[in-house]
């Protein structure tokens, strides 16, 4: 039987070590927690979500929603962790926390071919490995991943929001309601402010103590997790714009469109917790509580955790790694956020891609290339394309993908359901001449 070492039991080592298992093959799952803990994590468990428990919208014109598509078509089996684990969210996919964990675990304890060993990877094993630990891999480790490729290593800041308790939250101050929906039903809890109230909390959080005192240049943030602090020193009203957007939203006591809003969403299906939608934050803890507490429905919020932020590092993918981001030469793959591709689903798309190139590679099949048409293809391609020059933590998106060939002037929900269809058929046609993966 052939074997693999799986380094990090993220998203992406767990779909990788899933999907090498599937198959047939031997794995030996490294995961250094709870012996060795990251700044980020706060449990042992597999898969664990440190940031949102969100996995972006689920619609079909969406480059996240079309990623997820994608992903069901090949088979992932972190996608499927993910429905059983459902939380509402409206449009997006959320997720319990704990319960997808616990799904993920429990696919991976009942797979034979799977060895878990609990221990630091301070070198890299012999024979055929997929490094997934990360961006927050232990400093050992990312030295000899550093030496592997022979180039230098990048980093920007990452953050997380608060996440506080149910029990603790003020409802009447607080209305239930979607984007467009119906006051009174939806999927989030919704903390309206006037202007006045807006003015001070912006005026609060700008001002507020933070962990981090220096003024981050711009390409230290990831722009799709900066935190609200810095979002809002780019101007009075750019929350008013970005988070705190009250567009859609009723207040049932006024029967008018609130100011501005923080939007609350469930952590778990008991809704006992709830996270801040959009507000990753670099604030101490006492500001925290002293800012977020500004907040109608949040005067006396108690928080089951504060937001954080950490430093995460990446390769420079186009330049050390090849098309299937394995390192020329050696039998190593990289999977998940630690080549540069940012998000949830993309690293599960990423675990998945190493566990099908690596099985390409044990059984001389040729390496998986996707269609650039899709989601995940058009993101592996800008990831390890050495014509990409800056690189920085990127997204699916559709501003990725090639233009449409018809030519045809279209408003901007069309062409991106235009880009969807377009990419399914090809992944669809595509997936047919590979049987020897997707049988």
């Amino acid at each position: 039987m052939a074997q693999v070492t799986v380094i990090g039991g993220g998203l992406a080592g767990s779909e990788c070590a899933l999907q090498l298992a599937r198959r047939g093959i031997s794995v030996t799952l490294m995961e250094m927690r709870p012996q060795t803990m990251t700044p980020a994590h706060h449990t042992a468990s597999f898969a664990e979500l440190v940031c949102s428990n969100s996995f972006k919208a689920t619609r079909h014109d969406s480059a996240a929603g079309l990623l997820k598509e994608e992903l069901r078509l090949m088979g992932s089996e972190l996608i499927t962790c993910a429905a059983a684990a459902a939380v509402p969210a409206g449009g997006a996919l959320a997720v319990d926390r704990e319960r997808f964990s616990a799904e993920v675990e429990a696919r991976i304890a009942a797979q034979p071919n799977i060895t878990v060993e609990r221990t630091e990877a301070t070198t890299i094993p012999e024979g055929h490995v997929v490094i997934a630990a990360g961006p927050l891999c232990s400093p050992a480790l990312a030295e000899e991943v550093l030496k592997l490729v022979g180039g230098t290593a990048l980093s920007f800041f990452d953050a997380a929001a608060p996440i506080v308790d149910a029990t603790t939250l003020n409802r009447d101050a607080i209305f239930t309601q979607s984007r467009y929906g119906e006051a009174g039903e939806g999927d989030y809890l919704n903390c309206p402010l006037n202007r006045e109230e807006y003015d001070a909390f912006i005026d609060a959080l700008v001002g507020a103590e933070r962990v981090v005192l220096k003024d981050f240049e711009r390409t230290d943030l990831f722009q799709a997790c900066q935190p609200a602090e810095e979002v809002a020193r780019t101007g009075h009203d750019a929350l008013r714009f970005g988070a705190m957007k009250p567009v859609g939203l009723i207040d049932p006591r006024t029967g008018h469109r609130p100011w501005a809003a923080i939007q609350l969403r469930a952590e778990n299906r008991e809704r006992t917790a709830y996270n801040l939608v959009g507000f990753q934050t670099n604030l101490t803890f006492p500001e925290q509580r002293r800012v977020f507490r500004m907040v109608p429905g949040l005067e006396d919020a108690e928080f089951f955790r504060y937001g954080v932020m950490h430093r995460n590092t990446f390769v420079d993918a186009p330049h050390v790694l090849d098309g299937t981001f394995a390192v020329p030469g050696t039998m190593v793959r990289l999977a998940g956020q630690i080549t540069g591709t940012e998000g949830y689903m993309e690293a599960v798309a990423s675990g998945l891609l190493a566990a099908l190139n690596t099985v390409a590679d044990l059984t001389g099949a040729p390496s998986v290339q996707l269609p650039e048409t899709g989601a995940l293809g058009a993101l592996v391609h800008y990831a390890t394309n050495p014509a990409t020059e800056a690189y920085q933590p990127m997204h699916v998106n559709f501003g990725l993908v090639p233009p449409l060939a018809d030519g045809k002037r279209r408003s901007k929900r069309d062409r991106y359901a235009a880009y969807a269809d377009r990419a399914l058929a090809d992944l669809k046609q595509y997936l047919a001449t590979r049987g020897d993966l997707f049988a």
